[in-house]
């Protein structure tokens, strides 16, 4: 092996009942490297990290480390052997402080017995100085932020002294400033000569800091390449096998000059969460929601769907006034609503495709009218088939499917219950670029079935391209609404940054 390669995985294969998942793979890390693992949602990506940190056990090839070969058995066993793991879903303990997440199994300890806090505290707050942040670390780890979360996970991993660290997903809650926190440490790591291996969705972020890239499709290695070997388009080619402007053809959906109002929300709030906001969505048209994290558009939702109690203002629906204390109200008025954290407030991974699916059709019907197995199964069947879902039956446990598999079940129970207005808060976070083509051109035939779908993402690329207009939020506000056919990124950066509250007036334009 070659001096500056620390990891190579050779003809690895993995078969799980009727699906081969990974059909001899080639992998391998250069020491201060960042080298991005890419391909759709199923591709293979996490059944080969899975099989290098022990939680899937090959069943040919080999995995040398340092010259050395290796068959982890377990994560603990993988951690043991200098290789370090941080997942999408941020797997630590909320009810503990910062400190103790970060060293919780190997606290520092006095003599032998009870533990140093005092210089637990100190090294957390040096790990945290690191990362260029100023929290305290004895607060419980709940009290912060879900991208704060995710840097302390990231720094758990990083001073277990790790010859490898694994990123899976890892700036899919952090906002733009965030990102370059992390990448500045990446980049130190990289100095020190650390192998990191990052997955990711942002393909802005794979050429902005890795070095080389592997490309999986359908379980086989389509290639191992140079970051500058490919550009963007050369690159999602590979990872879809498909030209990419077949797959983003899309066009917006056509709202009727005189198409009534679906939904009207006027002077909405909730103290300390939303100001004061209006807005309104025709029947058939799709109404995007674009602001930095933080900025009140999940509240936003929230309220519109009942999860939230407006503390002022009115709802009306079709024209009627309507009172929307709870999910439950929002589901009879044929509201629904896919959530942003689909781990936490979306599946329940211990039930199968089928369960899901059937989840809010039953709670509209009411439990006391329970569905028969056979209409469970001839409604999965259907949105199985529809969305496209990989899946060899609506009986697999849908914690076992891909993040945009998992996604398509949420959407598909909440088709299900034929709704009149969809709110989808973003609904392509962490999954591949086909599958968000996917559900975008879902999203438009909902809206040419007459479906009012409101629309929140991160991705400006993908607000414009959808929607037919635009919301713009800022500091737990609205401050303009621009049209979806004219308006640019740029437009949209501009307003945020402005954040001009007289922007609340500007229609159809910027």
């Amino acid at each position: 092996m070659p001096d500056n390669i620390i990891l190579e995985m050779k003809q690895i294969e993995i078969t799980f009942p009727g699906v081969k998942a990974l059909d001899q793979v080639d992998f391998t890390l250069r020491k201060g490297e960042v080298h991005s693992l890419l391909g759709e949602n199923g591709a293979g990506k996490s059944t080969l990290i899975k099989c290098l940190t022990g939680v899937n056990h090959k069943d040919a090839g080999q995995i040398i480390l340092d010259g050395v070969e290796i068959n982890p058995q377990s994560p603990e066993q993988a951690m043991e052997m200098g290789i370090s793991t941080v997942f999408q879903e941020i797997n630590l303990c909320p009810n503990l402080t910062v400190a103790e997440n970060i060293f919780i199994g190997r606290q520092p300890m006095k003599r032998g017995r009870t533990i140093d806090w005092k210089t637990m505290n100190r090294r957390a707050d040096e790990l945290m100085e690191r990362f260029h942040l100023d929290i305290d670390v004895t607060r419980p780890l709940s009290f912060y932020s879900t991208a704060i979360q995710q840097m302390v996970s990231i720094a758990r991993a990083v001073d277990v002294k790790a010859k490898i660290l694994i990123l899976d997903e890892p700036t899919s809650s952090l906002d733009d400033n965030e990102v370059k926190l992390l990448f500045d440490v990446m980049r130190d790591l990289r100095e020190e000569g650390m192998g990191i291996i990052f997955i990711t969705h942002f393909l802005d972020q794979v050429y902005e800091i890795s070095d080389r890239m592997t490309i999986l499709r359908n379980g086989h290695l389509i290639g191992s390449y140079g970051i500058h070997d490919l550009n963007k388009v050369q690159l999602v080619t590979e990872m879809i096998g498909k030209d990419i402007d077949v797959i983003f053809n899309l066009k917006r959906a056509d709202v009727k000059a005189d198409a009534a109002y679906m939904l009207e929300a006027e002077h909405i709030g909730i103290p300390g969460k939303v100001k004061d906001i209006s807005v309104n969505i025709k029947e058939g048209e799709l109404l995007g929601f674009a602001g930095l994290l933080g900025s009140g558009r999940t509240e936003t939702a929230e309220m519109l769907f009942g999860a939230e109690k407006t503390a002022k203002g009115s709802i009306r629906k079709k024209g009627k006034d309507v009172s929307l204390k709870n999910p439950h109200d929002a589901i009879m008025e044929k509201i629904a609503f896919c959530p942003e954290d689909r781990k936490l407030d979306g599946i329940i991974g211990d039930l199968s495709i089928r369960e899901n699916i059937m989840l809010a059709v039953q709670a509209r019907r009411g439990f006391l009218h329970p569905m028969s197995r056979s209409e469970q199964e001839k409604l999965a069947d259907k949105y199985i088939k529809a969305l496209g879902i990989a899946t060899p039956d609506a009986e697999k446990k849908i914690a076992e499917l891909s993040g945009g598999n998992q996604q398509k079940v949420i959407l598909a129970r909440w088709m299900a219950t034929e709704p009149d207005v969809l709110i989808l808060d973003e609904p392509t976070r962490g999954i591949d670029v086909g599958a968000k083509a996917e559900i975008q051109r879902l999203m438009l035939e909902m809206c040419g079935d007459g479906v009012s779908v409101i629309f929140i993402s991160s991705e400006l690329d993908e607000i414009i391209r959808c929607s037919n207009r635009i919301v713009i939020m800022r500091d737990r506000e609205k401050v303009a609404e621009v049209d979806g056919a004219t308006c640019t990124q740029q437009n949209i950066l501009n307003i945020i940054a402005e954040g001009s509250v007289a922007g609340k007036d500007k229609e159809a334009g910027v």
